[in-house]
């Protein structure tokens, strides 16, 4: 879709639509939308008047102009309150706005920077909200629908509208930004939507050379017969039951080549598709399961931002992928795999599996020198029961990291919330004939399995991501749709961006 950023009259403006705002409480409208009031002879005012027009985010009330001004249909979409109004209100109500002139055949239209002038908005932040609110709430995943003749034709142009000059270069280039982070979440987005039969550990690779050659990063591929050689017992263990070959996937960026200890890891699991292996998981939904890579997915996506906006520091990203199959040679609940720091793990479960991978990819970074540690994975059930779809689950050893990954992620829209990780929690995971094992039960599930992970960061600042819960989402609202939402892709990326601010 393609965005552009010009002054003008909104009234004059040949489109089939023009998308206009309205808080909550307003009972007269003012600026761009007062003036298209009075141009309909006071319409607006009328519907606001009659109670059909409220304000409440995410409203949306359409007017056909019939002529008396140049745009053929005005939308009207709520803000909600002045007090509940930022950047994010402004990705989900583009997200809805497009979706609905999309669904009645409209395929391009302009519209106003909201929050931009009253809401007190910065114009940048308006024009990337914007951007990324519209790129992602249309996004549709289509790859093997043979018949489209059915579904709504693409929206194709969208054109933002500034009185204000001064404001245009400003708006111009948030849209830029929006665009490179709405682009690499939908490259996740598209992997994880991907059929496992598709998205192998080789496809995952194959992905990650492609962002890697796009963006001038270094590619290595770390293959079977390697990991062998420097003891990942943990990662082979899991994909010990699948003929897929495992991948460990890492992608370097480097940006600050001056000095090496300003470095930052982010690690993913990559589960192309995980039955639970020999404890397995009921047939029931188990076709989700292809998008247990979600945590690896959106590491290259990030990647892909990060090598595009070449912040000041140094970013590895860093992928575990293989399959969690059963078969003759798969691991056994109650075998013992040594991970790469030699430290051992009783297999209770073997769906438990996210976080044996990731224990081997941790080493491997540490391995390298990289002192701070973001991983992220759809890494168990219990966040959503924890959570739900609203926000991830996060967890680690360095308040100041956490603090500043949710402080991305306000950034970005995306929200998180920080469980405790008190001592009493190790408890869970001792075991009694190796130095841990891999699940502690029903109790505190998300929490102990990141206590376990835990144990392969050695003195590293780490944060811990589960998205178990908001990898996906199970209906369109906003700038999200049904299935793969991102996350957390772009707060990875601009992570990344604020702490090479420091």
């Amino acid at each position: 879709m393609k965005i552009t950023v010009k002054t003008g009259d909104v009234t004059r403006l040949e489109v089939p639509a023009l998308v206009v705002n309205l808080f909550q409480g307003v009972t007269e409208p003012g600026g761009a939308i007062g003036a298209i009031d009075r141009a309909l002879d006071g319409a607006i005012s009328q519907l606001i008047s009659d109670g059909e027009i409220k304000g409440k985010e995410g409203e949306i009330c359409l007017i056909h102009t019939l002529g008396k001004i140049n745009p053929a249909r005005v939308l009207v979409v709520g803000l909600g309150t002045v007090e509940k109004f930022d950047a994010q209100v402004v990705r989900r109500i583009s997200g809805d706005a497009v979706r609905y002139l999309r669904q009645r055949g409209i395929t391009s239209a302009a519209t106003i920077a909201h929050g931009a002038g009253v809401g007190g908005l910065d114009p940048a932040a308006s024009g990337q909200a914007i951007a990324e609110g519209t790129t992602l709430g249309l996004y549709r995943f289509s790859a093997y629908l043979s018949d489209r003749d059915g579904r709504a034709p693409d929206f194709t142009e969208l054109t933002i509208v500034e009185q204000d000059a001064q404001r245009v270069e400003s708006i111009q280039e948030g849209v830029e930004l929006g665009q490179v982070m709405a682009d690499a979440a939908i490259l996740a987005r598209d992997m994880v939507n991907e059929p496992a039969n598709i998205m192998t550990p080789t496809k995952m690779a194959g992905v990650a050379a492609q962002v890697a050659d796009a963006e001038g990063l270094e590619f290595t591929v770390i293959e079977t017969a390697q990991m062998r050689e420097m003891g990942m017992g943990a990662l082979l263990g899991v994909a010990q039951g699948s003929e897929e070959p495992p991948k460990l996937i890492i992608l370097t960026y480097t940006g600050d080549p001056d000095n090496p200890d300003n470095n930052l890891g982010l690690v993913g699991k990559g589960i192309t598709f995980d039955t639970g292996g020999i404890s397995i998981k009921s047939a029931g939904g188990m076709e989700a399961m292809k998008g247990d890579m979600a945590g690896g997915a959106s590491v290259i996506a990030a990647m892909q931002i990060i090598g595009r906006l070449k912040p000041k520091i140094n970013v590895t990203g860093i992928v575990a992928a293989a399959e969690n199959m059963p078969s003759g040679t798969a691991q056994r609940p109650g075998d013992v795999v040594r991970a790469m720091n030699g430290k051992t793990i009783e297999v209770i479960n073997t769906d438990a599996e996210g976080r044996l991978v990731l224990a081997d990819a941790l080493c491997y970074a540490r391995q390298q020198g990289i002192r701070r540690l973001v991983d992220v994975a759809t890494l168990t059930g219990a966040m959503v029961t924890t959570l739900g779809k609203v926000c991830t689950g996060v967890m680690g050893n360095n308040q100041e990291l956490i603090e500043a990954t949710i402080g991305a992620g306000t950034e970005t829209g995306e929200r998180f919330w920080q469980l405790p990780m008190f001592d009493d929690y190790k408890d869970l995971i001792r075991s009694d004939v190796a130095d841990m094992k891999n699940s502690g039960g029903r109790q505190a599930g998300s929490i102990s399995a990141a206590f376990l992970l835990a144990e392969f960061v050695d003195d590293a600042a780490w944060v811990h991501l589960d998205i178990a819960g908001t990898s996906t989402s199970e209906r369109a609202k906003g700038h999200l749709v049904k299935g793969a939402t991102g996350v957390p892709a772009r707060t990875l990326a601009q992570l990344a961006i604020t702490l090479a601010a420091r």
